[in-house]
């Protein structure tokens, strides 16, 4: 039985969409949030956030999405490198739930959150290296480019660096998405 590959391609961009959608609704009902003093796990901290459950559960859903998204890179692999890459963005959509469950204020938050990142550049360079399309394989090795800058930056907070690392994980899933379709299907 052939799965349909075509819906599944854009999972990680409604994963993306998912995200914000949360964390507009978490900052609605948390007024002292700022994006140039806190950092987005802020918002899911037991201590610090009102209904925390919002963001983390956001996280989780969006880990759903982000998994997804790692099935169809990886069922429409065409070799080992882009399959490798796909099982890396995989991991990260665990690392990514994980955020969730080890909320701020938890001891291994810092981990799982720096390793959802590391995991899903790590992947998207890989997968990006074994594609046969100039756009996305040069368009990945850029945003991973782009991923190492930022965290050259220094950042007024963790907020900013985590939308703009955020925001570079969404291009590659637009990337794939739109140029998907040559590739794959």
């Amino acid at each position: 039985m052939k799965v349909p590959l075509r819906p599944l391609k854009y999972s990680g961009i409604l994963a993306g969409l998912i995200y914000w959608l949360f964390v507009a609704w978490s900052i609605s009902r948390n007024g002292w949030f700022s994006f140039f003093h806190n950092a987005l796990s802020d918002l899911g901290s037991l201590e610090m956030a009102t209904s925390p459950w919002i963001y983390n559960y956001g996280l989780i859903l969006t880990a759903v999405f982000m998994l997804v998204f790692s099935i169809y890179l990886i069922l429409a692999s065409e070799n080992r490198l882009q399959t490798v890459g796909g099982a890396y963005i995989s991991i990260s959509a665990l690392f990514l739930a994980l955020i969730g469950v080890f909320h701020a204020g938890t001891r291994p938050h810092s981990f799982v959150s720096t390793y959802f990142f590391v995991q899903f550049f790590l992947g998207m360079l890989v997968y990006g290296a074994g594609l046969k399309d100039k756009t996305v394989r040069y368009g990945s090795g850029f945003i991973f480019a782009l991923a190492v800058m930022g965290t050259l930056i220094n950042w007024p907070s963790v907020a900013l660096i985590e939308t703009y690392e955020i925001a570079l994980v969404m291009a590659f899933t637009v990337l794939v998405a739109v140029r998907g379709e040559a590739v794959f299907d």
